[in-house]
């Protein structure tokens, strides 16, 4: 991996160019996903199977769209015990940490005559995207986890989830195992971007939603950006990315591990060290080249490493930690000799990993926090998928006479301030004589 020391305008120019992958889209894909979107809301289920056919299954009809009740019972069949006991501290435990995050409506009644509150509602329907990848073979059961729980836990009345099927025409049964653990109400097989737009605008098959999340290809991702305001969505994610801060106490192969488990994903996926010793920074990189000889997905991790790898050597713990905060990654581990001594100082980041033995992968299956996490710097200001992407509030306001009395001088003198005399009067008109009483 290339190593370089910080500051210095080779770290610069590195960290310019981790931060802002993946940020643009060519004009080629964005004029692609627009007019697919249009078509499927012009056309519907005709430009929904034509899409899937051409690249997906290609003799799937209409009518095979939706996972049918025959194809979930033999699913349970072809998954083994073990795959269903995991499935189950998986599930378990990720519904206890997002049980948390759940909010109470509430109502104040602290100022005389006046009644503020908030309404806590689900949204009525979700739908979650779970990819698919080299036709069925690898299937992503923890999107499904990560996507129908906390919207199952927000109260949605009814999720959809939508994954491109096979080019048979199925979906590989773990997933649908999955989905029925955790209460998904129906599967569509249907992905990229004609998904997203079935869920957005609704078909005759495809029941129209108000939320989407899940990650995807950049079709998913593009379409997802296109359709929010129509629906609300979780984020725009782009590549995968992680950064570790590391001193001398650091085991360089758990390290070496953790940085290609990130560049296995793809070729824009960000591997990322920071550590004050040279030493360390040595031994790491010997360690990543011996590792990545034996890795299956090889061939990708190189070229993950060699343009978004990278091992910067910094002056302290301290300084590292301000670096991570300006890169705000996506995945941060901690593996230093007393990590939480350093969590006050972290701002931005998807989510933190503490000590050696608490590796990202951990967070990806079984932990409990959401692993769909904002990339490419948008930790800065944005959160984890989480309960509060299926609810939204509203707010409730009563005032008595004596309290509008109260307070309608102070509404009118802005109101005027601003230039709105209908604001204005529209308070003025329940004052006696146009004043409020005293």
């Amino acid at each position: 991996m290339k190593r370089v020391c910080y500051p210095s305008p080779d770290a610069e120019e590195k960290i310019r160019v981790i931060t802002e992958r993946g940020h643009e889209f060519r004009s080629e894909d964005l004029d692609t996903v627009s007019k697919i979107l249009a078509d499927v809301k012009l056309r519907g289920d005709e430009a929904l199977i034509e899409y899937t056919n051409r690249f997906d299954a290609p003799d799937l009809k209409v009518s095979d769209l939706i996972v049918s009740d025959e194809e979930m019972a033999a699913a349970e069949d072809q998954v083994d015990s073990s795959f269903l006991s995991a499935l189950n501290r998986s599930a378990h435990q990720i519904e206890e940490f997002h049980k948390k995050q759940l909010r109470n409506s509430w109502i104040s009644t602290s100022r005389p005559g006046v009644m503020l509150g908030q309404l806590v509602n689900p949204v009525d329907a979700a739908g979650v995207y779970v990819p698919g990848a080299k036709g069925g073979l690898t299937p992503l059961v923890s999107s499904v986890l990560m996507g129908v729980i906390p919207a199952k836990i927000a109260g949605v009345k009814h999720i959809s989830m939508v994954t491109p099927p096979t080019r048979e025409g199925t979906v590989n049964p773990h997933l649908l195992v999955a989905a029925k653990k955790v209460g998904a109400d129906i599967i569509y097989k249907t992905g990229s971007a004609w998904a997203v737009a079935g869920l957005a605008y609704g078909t005759n098959t495809i029941k129209k939603v108000d939320v989407i999340v899940g990650p995807g290809n950049i079709y998913v991702t593009l379409a997802k950006k296109m359709v929010s305001g129509t629906v609300g969505i979780d984020m725009i994610a782009g590549p995968s990315e992680i950064l570790v801060i590391a001193d001398e106490s650091a085991n360089p192969d758990f390290i070496a591990a953790d940085l290609l488990s990130q560049a296995e994903h793809d070729i824009l996926a960000s591997s990322v060290l920071i550590t004050n010793s040279e030493q360390l920074a040595d031994k790491v990189d010997k360690a990543v080249a011996v590792q990545l000889a034996h890795l299956e997905r090889k061939e990708i991790a190189e070229k993950s490493l060699a343009a978004f790898g990278i091992i910067m050597i910094v002056p302290d713990i301290e300084t590292a930690i301000n670096l991570s905060n300006r890169i705000a990654p996506e995945h941060l581990e901690i593996q230093v000799q007393e990590p939480f001594e350093y969590l006050g100082q972290i701002r931005n980041a998807g989510a933190v990993f503490i000590g050696e033995y608490t590796p990202e992968p951990v967070g990806d299956y079984v932990a409990g926090p959401n692993h769909v996490l904002p990339t490419g710097g948008t930790a800065r200001f944005s959160s984890a998928l989480s309960v509060d992407n299926f609810v939204k509030q509203t707010s409730l306001l009563h005032y008595s006479k004596a309290a509008f009395d109260r307070e309608a001088d102070d509404i009118m003198r802005i109101a005027n301030v601003e230039g709105l005399g209908a604001h204005a009067g529209s308070v003025a008109v329940r004052c006696k004589d146009g004043n409020p009483e005293a």
